[in-house]
C-alpha cells in the first residue's frame, strides 16, 4: 500500500484540510491497522494540529511495529513485515525521507539486499522507522513537558544512529529545558520531571459526546435518578467560568458563566437526610492485595464460617464483599480481566503517585467494562455523561504566527507510562489487539477519560499511612456541581452517600436544603485555605475555583471589596 494523500479539493482553511487529512489516514488505519508508517503520517498531522501527545502515542505504536518486524517470533511481525511490504517502492516515503531523518541507520550491503531480497529491505525500512519514531516521540514528549521519557528515547535512537542531526538537537533541547526547569546545571536524569500537559477538551472527531443538554439527555438521567436520589433531579445550572490563574475578576460582582448539568431538590430536604446514595462497579483500588471488595472497594468483612465474601472461582485471589458485588462483577467487567495476570499492574505505588496510579486503575477497570459488554469506551453509562471541564479546541490551538503571544496553557495532566504505555499494556493483558481495535482505544479516548475522571473521582485515604490508595466514579453523584460551601457532605463505603449538611462550612448557618435550591457537593477538603482550594482546583478541574466563598476569601486577602 502507498502512501496516503489528501484530495485536491476540500476544504480553503488549513486546519480544516489537517483534520481531513487526519480522518483520511484514521480511515486507512481501520483497513490496515499493522502499518507502521500510516501511524507515522498521522503522528505529523497531529504536530501540525499541535496535539502533540497524540502524535507521541501514534510514533510509540509505530516504535512497537517496526520492533515486531525485526523480531521473527514477534507476535504481529507477519502483519506489520506485510504492511511495510507494501511500501517498498524506489523511493522512501516521503515521513521517512533522508532530509527529514538525517543521517539513515547503518544497513547491509548491496550485495547483501540483493541475495536476500525484500526480506532485508523491509528490515532496513523498520529500521529507518525506529529513528523516524524516535525523533517524534522524543521532541513530542520533550513539547509537552515528559522531559525523562523525552530523554529516554531521544536518546534510544541515538545509540541506533549516533550521528543523526536531528536526535542530537532534541537531545540538546531536552538538557536545556531540564537545566531551566531545575534551576540547576548539573542535573542527573533521574531528577527530570515525566509530568507534562496536554490539551483537555472534546476532540474536533469526537462523535461520542452526547449533547448533555437535550431532553433526551435529561430524561435518561432523571430516570436513573429516581432510583437513587428520589427527591432530586438533573437540570441545566448557570455555573462561573474556573479561571487558568489570577485574575482581578475575584472582585467584580458579575463574572462570565457557563451552562452545566447540575442536582437539584424537587422537595424540601432536612438536615442530616440522605439525598443520594448509589453503587458503582467503576472503583478501583491501588494497593496489591488489601483486604477490599473487587467490585465496589468497601472493606472485605471478616472470614469465618458466616462470613459474606465471595471469592472467584476461576482466580481464587480475587474476592468480593457479597454474592451482590460478585454478580454485578461478573455481568460488568470480571470476566475480561479473570485469570489475566493484571492484578499486579500499577500497584503498591510511591506515595508521590498514588493518585496517579488511582486514575490509571479507574482507565483499567473502564477499559474491562467495554471490552466485556463489547461497547466503546466512552459509550459506557458511568462515563458518557460526564463532563471533563473541557475546553473549545480553538483555545488549546498553538498560533504560529511569529507575532504571536505565548502558548495557551494546557490542563491535562499527562505522562508517557499512565497515558500511552501502561493503558495499552492493559488491554494486551486483556488479549486485546492494540491496532486492530484502534477505533475504541486510541490515546485521544484514554485522554477524554482521564479528563472525565480527574473532575469527578472521589478517593479515600487509608488511616494507617494517609495515603490514597480507594477511588471511585459515581456519574450520578458527580452531577452534584463543586462549592466551597457545599449544603451536602458524602461518605463512600460500598455505596456513596450524599447528605444534607447539619452546618454550613461558612459562617456555621443551619443547614438542610430548600425545594428548588441546587445541591452543592464537594469535591475537596473544604477546611483548605483559598489557595490550596484553587490549586487543587486547576489540577483536578482545569482552572481556579471561582465560587462565591473563594472570590470572597481571595478578595479579603488581596484587600479588595466585591462591587
Amino acid at each position: 500500500m502507498g502512501e496516503v494523500f489528501v484530495t485536491t479539493t476540500g476544504p480553503d482553511d488549513p486546519h480544516d484540510r489537517l483534520l481531513l487529512r487526519r480522518q483520511q489516514l484514521t480511515d486507512s488505519l481501520s483497513q490496515h491497522p499493522y502499518d507502521l508508517i500510516l501511524y507515522l503520517q498521522r503522528a505529523i498531522i497531529y504536530i501540525d494540529l499541535a496535539y502533540q501527545d497524540l502524535a507521541a502515542g501514534d510514533a510509540y505504536r509505530a516504535l512497537l511495529l517496526a520492533d515486531d518486524i525485526l523480531d521473527e517470533g514477534a507476535e504481529y511481525h507477519k502483519q506489520a513485515s506485510d504492511a511495510l511490504e507494501a511500501h517498498l517502492t524506489d523511493s522512501l516515503p516521503a515521513v521517512l525521507q533522508y532530509g527529514a531523518l538525517g543521517t539513515p541507520p547503518a544497513m547491509d550491503s548491496d550485495d547483501e539486499m540483493e541475495t536476500e531480497g525484500i526480506g532485508a529491505r523491509t528490515r532496513w525500512l523498520a529500521r529507518l522507522a525506529s529513528i523516524r519514531s524516535f525523533q517524534i516521540l522524543s521532541m513530542s514528549l520533550l513539547l509537552v513537558g515528559c522531559l525523562k521519557s523525552a530523554h529516554s528515547f531521544c536518546q534510544r535512537g541515538l545509540d541506533a544512529a549516533p550521528n543523526n542531526r536531528e536526535l542530537q538537537n532534541t537531545m540538546n533541547h531536552i538538557m536545556r529545558v531540564s537545566r531551566l526547569k531545575l534551576q540547576n546545571q548539573d542535573i542527573s536524569v533521574d531528577d527530570l520531571p515525566d509530568w507534562g500537559l496536554a490539551r483537555r477538551e472534546v476532540y474536533p472527531w469526537n462523535s461520542n459526546e452526547p449533547d448533555r443538554y437535550s431532553d433526551e439527555t435529561l430524561d435518561i438521567l432523571n430516570t436513573h435518578l429516581r432510583n437513587v436520589a428520589p427527591k432530586c433531579s438533573v437540570e441545566v445550572a448557570e455555573l462561573p467560568v474556573l479561571l487558568e490563574g489570577a485574575s482581578d475578576t475575584d472582585g467584580y460582582e458579575i463574572i462570565p458563566t457557563c451552562r452545566q448539568l447540575g442536582l437539584f431538590a424537587k422537595e424540601e430536604i432536612a438536615p442530616g437526610e440522605a439525598v443520594l446514595r448509589e453503587y458503582s462497579l467503576l472503583t478501583a483500588n491501588n494497593r496489591y492485595k488489601d483486604m477490599v471488595c473487587d467490585a465496589c472497594s468497601s472493606e472485605l468483612p471478616r472470614l469465618g464460617t458466616n462470613s459474606t465474601a465471595v471469592n472467584c472461582p476461576e482466580c481464587y485471589d480475587t474476592v468480593f464483599c457479597s454474592q451482590f458485588c460478585f454478580e454485578q462483577a461478573q455481568e460488568r467487567y470480571h470476566p475480561a480481566v479473570c485469570d489475566r495476570d493484571v492484578d499486579t499492574i500499577a500497584r503498591d505505588p510511591d506515595f508521590k503517585e498514588a493518585d496517579e496510579r488511582l486514575h490509571l486503575l479507574l482507565l483499567a477497570r473502564l477499559l474491562a467494562i467495554s471490552t466485556h459488554k463489547a461497547i466503546h469506551p466512552l459509550e459506557v453509562l458511568e462515563v458518557k455523561y460526564i463532563w471533563g471541564d473541557f475546553v473549545p479546541s480553538a483555545s488549546n490551538d498553538i498560533n504560529i504566527s511569529p507575532n504571536a503571544g505565548p502558548p495557551p496553557e494546557w490542563t491535562l495532566p499527562f505522562s508517557f507510562d499512565h497515558n500511552i504505555r501502561l493503558p495499552m499494556h492493559f488491554l494486551e493483558k486483556m488479549g486485546i489487539d492494540i491496532y486492530d481495535t484502534l477505533e475504541s482505544h486510541d490515546l485521544w479516548v484514554m485522554n477524554t477519560l482521564y479528563a472525565k475522571f480527574r473532575g469527578t473521582a472521589s478517593a479515600r485515604k487509608n488511616p494507617r499511612d494517609g495515603r490514597p490508595d480507594v477511588a471511585a466514579v459515581h456519574p450520578l453523584w458527580c452531577l452534584a456541581n463543586h462549592d466551597c460551601d457545599p449544603n451536602v457532605s458524602w461518605d463512600w463505603g460500598g455505596h456513596m452517600v450524599l447528605r444534607a449538611r447539619e452546618e454550613r462550612v461558612v459562617d456555621e448557618r443551619p443547614g438542610g436544603i430548600r425545594q428548588g435550591d441546587e445541591i452543592l457537593n464537594h469535591y475537596c477538603d473544604v477546611s483548605l485555605p483559598v489557595h490550596l482550594r484553587r490549586e487543587w482546583a486547576r489540577g483536578s478541574l482545569g482552572g481556579w475555583c471561582m465560587c462565591d466563598r473563594c472570590r470572597q476569601e481571595s478578595a479579603a486577602v488581596n484587600g479588595m471589596v466585591l462591587n
